[in-house]
């Protein structure tokens, strides 16, 4: 969450400065087109809790099971007033959420609008309390907390090594993920990633005391970083945020920026066809290049001398910075002159940093152990990650990439990830997002959509399938390259004889052709070429290494819509199932969102967008609606000042409430400079249930609230068969926690209107999924059909409207029993039931079935079910097609 967007591109050294967010300024021209319908606005209830001292993002939300809310104070101003001028995590004292599913908990904070109010952290709900802070002796005095150092016990600091790092070490604290070592969750380990280069993640000890205080125990506390498990890795950089795993073990992800390989939405086959990548190249090609954070400079002076068409800033380059400091952390030596002094200007020979080893999920396996075994989940991907979201069947996994022209990713493992012994057998397919819908891109129309008003539609492009293991072993065969390499292979000079000459040289190859030291150009067009032509799975086998070490050109090269801009926050409640919701936080809706190009062209919301999916019942996410719209930055204090502005993380509570985080720090709009908190409290849903049954057969379909706040009284909705000739409703029964209930089906059984009140107050408050009814639907004909839900009228206690909407499920009716058994069922949900024998796969038997029932009519008159050659009849080609299938 430390980063530029490509209008702050070459503010770089604000940013370093200040381990800060650079948000991207519209320009003037920009502004007056941006005056957004729905912006900002919120479907549902949104509610600050607090806001942060000035200079710092809040970040790192958590909330403990007893309720208590900590977060991190990150790069806060050293103007501030102690304790608020140095990074730190805290707690709100003598708070506690009550789950409940209603904003009603807490008392809104006021906007700071004076300087004292700007320079602490504030909240109604109690004391910002501190628990740790950056820095701080830890572990016997023999290290500082969030400082990361060498192999022989050196801080890595700009104090004691030369060269540029990625924000001041230990003052930009991220995500709080806390595991407890006790039954009660009083006392625990609170792990905190420390977002610099190199990057760190600690481990704290904490307790909570009777009255219900935390403390911190920094004299036990560990930076993992310099342990050997994550130095074999070759340690990390930039964490951000994380998440809890489903198996109780803190998995953070790197926020690896320096990763593009092509500026924005630009593809390496741009490059090839160009025949040069003057104007194209990203930061990731300069990667071993000595002081690579210096060629923006240097561009520039070849520039003015002729030898490129133009200065031009590789995405990404702000984030070279620390890159060098990760080789003494990896041991090193300071290169040295003839003189035996320092000189910075001479190549690293011995170790370097391999940069295909950063960009991942770092899962903290055996959390309490005295020093947790690392793993780098390297098989999900390589990116800027901001966070990932690990669902609840332990297989499926979405991750979010921050800054511009980044994208979202998912990863599925053939197995739950906790049931392979070695984790780095996991296994899986990694996917991109492709948008689908028109509304998305309807800027030919000469009208454009408001983001706050269409959704996403989502198709996932497969990418490809391996190992983390495979991964790995493709990664290791740079792990040898150094700065070296870089003038060695790409200057025909000898870098003895004339260092500046050699370097220049080296940076010319490097922009017209690439570097060669690592992945090629060649490689990934080669790579999409072979996509094309026999799909993720049958490319050669030395280019599968391609999406999972350069994901985000990959994905560029066959389509993926890779134009989000500051995907920060990605989050569901920790036991995710079906019904639930996975919640995208878009931090700015502008360039590549909101220009002539690509899969999305809508109106520009400088201040984001919050976005949910629906988890379907095999985890996928295929419609990413929004729920919260920022201000557009044209809106005035009177409306900017109460809505959220450039979401980052994002943390859904159990009961269904999302912990909204800010990083605008110094953007337009507002009245003041401060981030803050804020709590979103969604509208109810009232959905149906999506099913198949068979023709002829019955299914019961249940009817689910996704949360009720404090005060349920009754309800009343419609549920609706859109197509009756497939299906009807015959019946409903009701959970016997209601006191009151009624039904009315209509004559045609097109639809129910459904009528409950909670007389003994018994549905539980703040609980998920809550089971209004149980409807009793009959196959008619084989077809599909939707089921609608309209909530006419949903109240509380008081009397008092609960925002409250439908939602539509989707029933299918398949072909009857074919010989008296079991239903034929559709396992691969393709539409055609290959399953003829009801027992859930494809086996011979299904075939033997359909050869002898051909001409029965449970098969003539179901055609589309067995029509398995797509010719639109049923012939004998058919069962041929389903044989090869089996085979």
């Amino acid at each position: 969450m430390v980063h530029l967007t490509r209008r702050g591109l070459m503010a770089t050294s604000v940013a370093a400065a200040l381990g800060a967010s650079v948000t991207g300024v519209a320009s003037a021209e920009e502004v007056a087109e941006s005056d957004t319908p729905g912006a900002p606005s919120v479907k549902g209830d949104l509610k600050r809790l607090s806001t942060t001292a000035f200079g710092a993002e809040v970040t790192g939300p958590f909330v403990f099971d007893d309720g208590s809310l900590l977060y991190s104070l990150q790069h806060p101003s050293g103007e501030n007033p102690e304790p608020f001028n140095r990074a730190a995590v805290g707690y709100f004292s003598g708070f506690q959420f009550e789950f409940d599913g209603s904003n009603d908990d807490f008392t809104e904070v006021g906007i700071p609008d004076t300087q004292e109010k700007q320079s602490e952290v504030r909240s109604t709900v109690g004391d910002y309390e501190i628990l740790i802070q950056g820095r701080e002796p830890i572990n016997g005095e023999e290290s500082r907390l969030g400082v990361t150092q060498t192999p022989d016990g050196t801080d890595i600091t700009q104090s004691n090594f030369a060269g540029t790092q990625y924000g001041a070490a230990a003052t930009n604290p991220d995500c709080n993920q806390f595991v407890p070592t006790d039954e009660e969750g009083t006392e625990g380990y609170l792990f905190t990633n420390w977002e610099n280069s190199p990057g760190c993640v600690s481990r704290v000890p904490i307790s909570r005391d009777e009255d219900g205080e935390w403390s911190a125990d920094p004299e036990n506390a560990i930076n993992l970083t310099n342990t050997e498990s994550l130095r074999a890795h070759g340690g990390t950089r930039i964490n951000c945020y994380g998440d809890l795993s489903p198996w109780g073990t803190m998995v953070s992800a790197e926020e690896n920026y320096a990763h593009p390989r092509v500026n924005l939405t630009n593809t390496v086959t741009d490059i090839v066809e160009a025949g040069s990548g003057d104007g194209l190249v990203g930061a990731c090609q300069f990667w071993n290049r000595p002081n690579p954070t210096e060629v923006g400079d240097a561009i520039g002076t070849y520039a003015d001398d002729g030898d490129i068409e133009g200065a031009f800033y590789p995405q990404g380059l702000f984030a070279m910075s620390g890159v060098e400091f990760l080789a003494y952390y990896l041991g090193a030596d300071t290169p040295t002159g003839q003189d035996g002094e320092t000189n910075s200007e001479l190549p690293i020979d011995d170790v370097y940093p391999n940069p295909y080893r950063y960009g991942y999920f770092v899962d903290f396996r055996e959390p309490t152990a005295d020093e947790p075994e690392a793993v780098k989940y390297y098989v999900m991907g390589r990116a800027s990650w901001e966070a990932p979201d690990f669902q609840g069947d332990e297989r499926t996994v979405y991750g979010c990439s921050d800054g511009d022209s980044k994208g979202i990713y998912k990863f599925v493992a053939d197995e739950p990830i906790p049931s392979y012994d070695d984790p780095m057998d996991v296994a899986g397919t990694l996917y991109a997002p492709k948008i689908t819908n028109d509304e998305a891109s309807d800027a030919d129309s000469g009208t454009r959509s408001s983001p706050a008003e269409v959704p996403l539609e989502i198709d996932w492009i497969q990418l490809g399938h391996a190992s983390n293991a495979e991964v790995e072993s493709w990664i290791a065969e740079y792990d040898d390259v150094t700065q070296v390499d870089y003038l060695d292979t790409h200057a025909e000079t000898d870098w003895r004889d004339d260092r500046a000459a050699a370097l220049r040289e080296a940076d010319l190859e490097v922009i017209e052709n690439g570097n060669r030291n690592y992945v090629t150009n060649d490689e990934i067009v080669a790579w999409a070429e072979q996509y094309d032509e026999r799909g993720p799975d049958g490319v050669d086998e030395d280019l599968r290494k391609i999406p999972f070490i350069e994901t985000r050109a990959a994905a560029k090269e066959v389509g993926a819509s890779i134009e989000f801009n500051k995907a920060e926050g990605v989050d569901s409640v920790d036991d995710s199932a079906p019904g639930d919701f996975v919640y995208f936080g878009i931090s700015e809706f502008n360039d590549d969102l909101a220009d002539d190009t690509g899969d999305i062209q809508m109106d520009r919301v400088d201040g984001g967008v919050v976005y949910r999916g629906e988890l379907e019942r095999d985890y996928n996410v295929s419609t990413l609606e929004p729920v919260i719209t920022g201000p557009d930055f044209t809106d005035g204090p009177q409306d900017a000042d109460d809505a959220l502005r450039n979401i980052d993380n994002v943390y859904t509570m159990r009961d269904g409430r999302v912990l909204c985080c800010e990083d605008g720090f110094g953007g337009p709009a507002r009245s003041y400079p401060n981030d803050g908190l804020y709590v979103y409290q969604p509208d109810v849903t009232v959905d149906v249930q999506s099913m198949a049954v068979a023709n002829g057969g019955t299914a019961d379909l249940p009817v689910i609230a996704s949360s009720l706040p404090t005060g349920f009284a009754g309800a009343q909705f419609t549920v609706s068969v859109t197509d009756p000739d497939v299906a009807t409703i015959t019946d409903v029964e009701f959970p016997e926690e209601l006191g009151l209930t009624e039904e009315a089906i209509s004559s045609d059984g097109s639809a129910v209107t459904i009528r409950v009140a909670d007389t003994e107050r018994n549905v539980q408050a703040g609980g998920r999924n809550v089971h209004l009814a149980v409807l009793t639907v009959r196959g008619d004909a084989t077809g599909t059909t939707d089921l609608r839900v309209s909530v006419e009228q949903m109240d509380d206690e008081s009397g008092g409207a609960i925002g409250a909407e439908g939602r539509s499920g989707v029933l299918v009716t398949g072909p009857p029993a074919v010989t008296g058994g079991d239903a034929p069922t559709d396992p691969d949900d393709d539409g055609l039931y290959e399953d003829l024998n009801g027992n859930g796969r494809l086996d011979y038997e299904d075939i033997e079935i359909l050869f002898s029932n051909f001409d029965d009519d449970s098969v003539t008159l179901n055609e589309s079910a067995y029509d398995f050659n797509e010719n639109g009849q049923l012939d004998f080609d058919d069962i041929v097609e389903l044989y090869e299938e089996v085979n």
